[in-house]
């Protein structure tokens, strides 16, 4: 039988199907590549990337980032619509009332995060006049062209960049608290094989 809470279908299972496992897994990997791409950007610059790189490179890794913000976005669409419409496994019982409040928080700062980064960056990205690239593709850029409007948002996604990393910092600690030191079977939930309780 399955149940509502906090708005999403709770499954009485012991792990996430196998889809919103790959799912995280492979956005999490998209994600860091993203991040690290990002930092790139933002430490050499478009100049001193080019200057640096030559101007093939540079453009590479402007279409590189870009593209995996588009992945991310649809990815992370996705994986809402599992969770609500394949559920998610109850809780762990012996998990705190703090544990389970900070769960659900960071992992809804986590959702809202990665979208309205990979959103804002489409935004920015149009408002500037820049090509919103995926792979070969080129997609709308909503925004008509503001390069005010589009240094603020470039801000924006920064700092929710900025922002991401502590989240995620915060639950990769609190995965491997509950995997090496609480061993409660919480990380088990999500490895894509074997850790089954």
């Amino acid at each position: 039988m399955s149940a509502k809470a906090k708005g999403s279908a709770v499954i009485h299972s012991e792990r996430y199907t196998l889809f919103q496992r790959v799912l995280h897994w492979g956005i999490a990997g998209l994600v860091l590549a993203s991040l690290a791409g990002g930092a790139m950007l933002y430490t050499f610059g478009f100049t001193g990337l080019r200057d640096t790189f030559g101007m093939d490179v540079t453009n590479t890794i402007y279409k590189a980032h870009k593209t995996l913000g588009v992945l991310i976005l649809g990815l992370m669409l996705v994986r809402v619509a599992a969770r609500y419409g394949l559920g998610v496994p109850a809780p762990v019982p012996t998990l705190t009332g703090f544990e389970r409040f900070a769960s659900a928080a960071v992992h809804g700062l986590l959702y809202v995060g990665l979208i309205g980064m990979s959103v804002l960056g489409w935004l920015a990205t149009g408002a500037g006049g820049f090509p919103v690239e995926f792979f070969s593709a080129r997609l709308p850029g909503i925004l008509g062209k503001n390069e005010g409007l589009s240094e603020t948002l470039y801000w924006l996604h920064g700092l929710v960049a900025v922002g991401l990393v502590g989240l995620i910092a915060m639950h990769v600690g609190a995965a491997m608290m509950h995997w090496k030191v609480k061993k409660d079977g919480v990380m088990e939930r999500m490895m894509l094989w074997g850790g089954g309780r």
